[in-house]
């Protein structure tokens, strides 16, 4: 799914209402600037984590969706694939005791600790309605200091300290400020009763009265995997466990696994995972040894059987909870109704993060996974930004080209119908110069792409340079090619026949070949063809050509240019989802074969508006003009080439206050083109702000 898609999906399942899917739709507005300049320090802006969700969890027969702040790859995908296994053998069964946090005050210059310690406890009542003196609301929520506990430690100087344990129930709050307020309230009365000085009043993190415990069955026949047998995978997760309670060293990363998913609940959520970190760790060496926090065995059936037990003490109001939007949402997607039944979850995440890094780690090995997710992560950082053009190659010659956008025509086009469309200026630049060291490609943004290896892909980059430099007859010369645009790929925006214009006029320039414009065209549709399949000629027209124009593929006669004194006031949107050309033409054709007759009239009646806008642009008739944009969007929706992102889009600009708008090129994805006299700025805004590309259709423009 997309990721609107995906926040739709849980707003249809009631795990999101209208306004927190608007707050995630609005993109990095989950925390403002002036909020989080209030939460803490000097702050200078907002860092941003991806918020994901996994779903598949079934705890103690309940269904829920996980939310997960994290930037490791792999981590969202492997605990929602282990959950989904977990699921089909009954779900998780979680324990949370108590919400008890331990405040600890703690006394020193005692000279005798026992009697201290007597003292103490034969007030204890005493100690503890003065703790809950300072709390009354939350005594009034059915929370307060429960009992007391009395330690006494003998410290390196050889002196004695005594330290008060107060057990605070915190009910749903998280409690540190709570805690620590009645530890420093208390501490003049401790003093009274056994002297000697107070030093630390505060709570500990080791939080071992508030233990969750879970457990999950897997059944056998569902452990295969990576060419593994299920009774070898099963008894090598419970050889990991061994191994991890026997060697600190593999306990460290076997217990760091099993964080990955409840640091990122915690986050998700608003709780301290510094606080949760530090219990759970503390709590693994508390026997003297530092150990798993799992325990894998075989069951009396032969299934796998995982247990968790670890403290964990998170909160569901106060704090940063309140002030963060994010948070909010985060235990909204949780769907809990108490602090323990959100530590239940966390509990469970962490144990299906720890089964999912064995299972991996035994069969197939943890970099399969992981490196591949870890690489589309670093390619779309790279391609979702603008690409800035470097200066030029030593030697080499410079073309450029446009690309489109079309406002009427698409697929009717491809039957010989008109379609109207306008360039994007300067859309791609190539840099051509000799090489003595042998063939090389670059795109920025992409890695140098090898030479011939990368020519064979079919369609690709590498294979159109390989065909354009048959054409010209060098294909047994080496060249540095460097390519740079402005305009997405695959965004219905014209940039592989933008490319391929770009590299043919960079080689006639640097060859002197003086190839004219309609020369270019040729070569240009070959390289169309090898990309597209059967395309329809309008991609290389405007990327040689650079001019609005009314086309016509099956007769050159009826395209026409269309001389403009200004550009028509446009807003292009592009998105992440993309569809493959080829395709979608094809899927266009062979519904077109089922239903010939319908095709062929939605695509007269596409012929017609496409004649009628090329009119309405010519006198600047922007009324009638955006007006046949969204009849057409409708027809091209009903020919099976939109999808419910491009809706998305479309409805955006619209309300925004765009008068035309609608998918353009071969849809399945890629963008929209907006009409927008007076709106531009607004409608532009509105498509960023939802978290699409801005493509300006001006090279001037700078909000790309």
């Amino acid at each position: 799914m997309s990721v609107d898609e995906r926040v739709n999906a849980l707003v249809k399942r009631g795990f999101l209402d209208a306004a927190e899917a608007g707050q995630l739709r609005s993109g990095n507005a989950l925390l403002p600037v002036e909020v989080a300049d209030r939460m803490v320090e000097n702050v200078i802006g907002v860092f941003g984590l991806p918020f994901a969700v996994a779903p598949n969890f079934v705890v103690n027969g309940r269904d829920h969706v996980v939310p997960m702040v994290v930037e490791e790859p792999s981590v969202v995908a492997a605990v929602s694939s282990a959950a989904r296994l977990i699921r089909d053998s009954g779900g998780f069964t979680a324990k949370a005791a108590n919400p008890v946090l331990i405040g600890q005050v703690q006394v020193v210059g005692i000279e005798d600790p026992d009697r201290a310690v007597q003292s103490l406890f034969a007030r204890q009542r005493e100690l503890i309605e003065c703790a809950n003196a300072l709390q009354p609301r939350l005594v009034a929520r059915g929370g307060g200091a429960r009992a007391i506990e009395f330690f006494k430690y003998r410290l390196p100087d050889e002196d004695w300290t005594v330290v008060l344990h107060l057990l605070v129930d915190t009910r749903d709050a998280m409690g540190a400020n709570l805690v620590n307020t009645m530890c420093e309230g208390v501490a003049p009365l401790v003093t009274e009763i056994c002297g000697g000085d107070v030093v630390l009043r505060i709570l500990s993190n080791l939080a071992d009265k508030s233990l969750v415990r879970v457990k999950a069955n897997i059944a056998l026949k569902s452990l295969a995997t990576g060419g593994r047998s299920a009774e070898f995978v099963r008894d090598s997760i419970v050889l990991a466990n061994d191994f991890a309670n026997a060697d600190p060293y593999r306990a460290a990363t076997h217990n760091k696994g099993i964080m990955n998913g409840i640091d990122a609940v915690a986050i998700a959520t608003g709780n301290d995972w510094r606080a949760v970190e530090a219990g759970a760790h503390a709590f693994a060496v508390k026997l003297g040894a530092y150990r798993s926090l799992t325990s894998w065995s075989v069951d009396s059936n032969g299934d796998l059987t995982g247990r968790l037990t670890m403290p964990l003490k998170p909160g569901i109001v106060g704090g940063s909870l309140t002030a963060s939007p994010g948070a909010r949402i985060g235990l909204s997607l949780a769907g809990v109704a108490s602090a323990p039944e959100l530590a239940e979850l966390m509990g469970a995440v962490g144990l299906a993060q720890n089964f999912a890094a064995l299972k991996a780690l035994v069969s197939t090995g943890i970099q399969e996974g992981h490196m591949r997710l870890h690489a589309r992560a670093s390619i779309t950082a790279k391609e979702s930004a603008p690409v800035a053009i470097d200066a030029p190659l030593e030697g080499a010659s410079i073309g450029e080209a446009c690309g489109k956008v079309i406002l009427l025509g698409e697929h009717a086009v491809v039957y010989d119908r008109h379609a109207l469309a306008l360039p994007i200026p300067a859309a791609v630049r190539a840099e051509v110069a000799s090489s003595d060291s042998g063939m090389s490609l670059s795109i920025p943004g992409r890695n140098v792409m090898d030479w011939p290896a990368e020519a064979v892909a079919p369609g690709g980059p590498a294979a159109i340079v390989a065909l354009i430099m048959r054409e010209l007859g060098i294909g047994n010369r080496a060249f540095h090619v460097r390519v740079s645009s402005r305009i997405p790929v695959g965004a219905g925006l014209g940039s592989s026949a933008a490319f391929a214009v770009a590299v043919i006029r960079a080689f006639n320039l640097l060859l002197d070949r003086k190839l004219d414009d309609v020369e270019v065209d040729r070569i240009a549709f070959r390289c169309e063809e090898l990309t597209h399949g059967t395309p329809s000629g309008i991609d290389n027209n405007l990327a040689t050509f650079g001019q609005a124009v009314l086309y016509s593929r099956g007769n050159r006669t009826r395209t026409r240019p269309i001389p403009l004194d200004k550009l028509p006031p446009l807003v292009i949107a592009s998105c992440d989802e993309r569809g493959v050309t080829r395709d979608l033409i094809a899927g266009v054709r062979a519904r077109r074969d089922e239903n010939p007759t319908l095709y062929n009239t939605i695509f007269d009646e596409i012929d017609e508006m496409s004649v009628a806008g090329a009119t309405a642009l010519r006198e600047h008739d922007y009324a009638l003009l955006g007006s046949l944009m969204n009849v057409c969007h409708g027809f091209l929706n009903a020919i099976q080439v939109s999808t419910p992102e491009l809706e998305r889009m479309v409805a955006i600009a619209r309300e925004a206050g765009s008068i035309g708008a609608k998918l353009t090129g071969a849809g399945g994805g890629g963008s929209v083109v907006a009409l927008c006299p007076g709106r531009t700025k607004a409608v532009s805004a509105a498509l960023g702000a939802a978290g699409y590309r801005i493509v300006p259709v001006d090279p001037e423009e700078k909000n790309a």
